[in-house]
């Protein structure tokens, strides 16, 4: 088996990933402990998976997984987008950036919510081959958030087709429907091309 590394220390998405790419016969790793992320100030998903990416190949020796995502509300012109981990600053939780969201979304009806969770996922190769998919899921924000799964925004977003929170799907249910299990399994025939 390869193995591939996975360029982020989220354990939420380490379990994640590992458990959408289950089809491919690759041995997903960590980061060596050594690494430090580089900063995610390209502006863009993809400047920013790749970045984490190629640092990571680099220093590992080996091919490497990496994502960037986040959340785009139309109504705010689509922001947070790739400083969704940073909207409420620069070491928010996860639930002060969905209070932000939600504070800045109050008085809005269900139709003026509308957004959609992007990922853009990249394999990287040492050599500096590239493989990159681009995913979306469309749903909307609620302003009271439901359920304890998942991370991040999950709580106060419902995919268009749910009545359920992504935090109140389970593991399987989300990764079916959600942007990263659909674009890291676009690179699964990209991961079985290692081997």
């Amino acid at each position: 088996m390869v193995r591939v590394a996975l360029a982020t220390k989220n354990p939420g998405k380490v379990r994640e990933i590992a458990a959408i790419i289950t089809d491919a016969p690759v041995e997903l790793v960590g980061p060596d402990p050594s690494w430090t992320p580089p900063p995610e100030d390209d502006g863009t998903y993809l400047g920013n998976a790749l970045e984490k990416a190629r640092s990571l190949a680099a220093a590992m020796g080996i091919p490497c997984l990496a994502d960037d995502s986040g959340i785009e509300v139309d109504a705010l012109g689509g922001r947070p987008g790739p400083r969704s981990a940073r909207f409420a600053g620069e070491d928010a939780t996860d639930a002060a950036n969905l209070t932000k969201l939600i504070d800045a979304l109050a008085g809005l009806s269900d139709e003026q919510r509308t957004a959609r969770y992007r990922c853009v996922a990249v394999l990287v190769t040492p050599d500096g081959a590239q493989c990159v998919a681009e995913e979306t899921v469309e749903g909307r924000i609620i302003l009271e958030p439901r359920g304890s799964g998942g991370f991040g925004y999950d709580p106060g977003f419902v995919a268009i087709g749910e009545t359920r929170t992504m935090a109140e799907l389970t593991p399987q249910e989300k990764d079916a429907i959600s942007h990263r299990g659909k674009a890291f399994r676009a690179l699964v025939p990209a991961l079985r091309a290692l081997t």
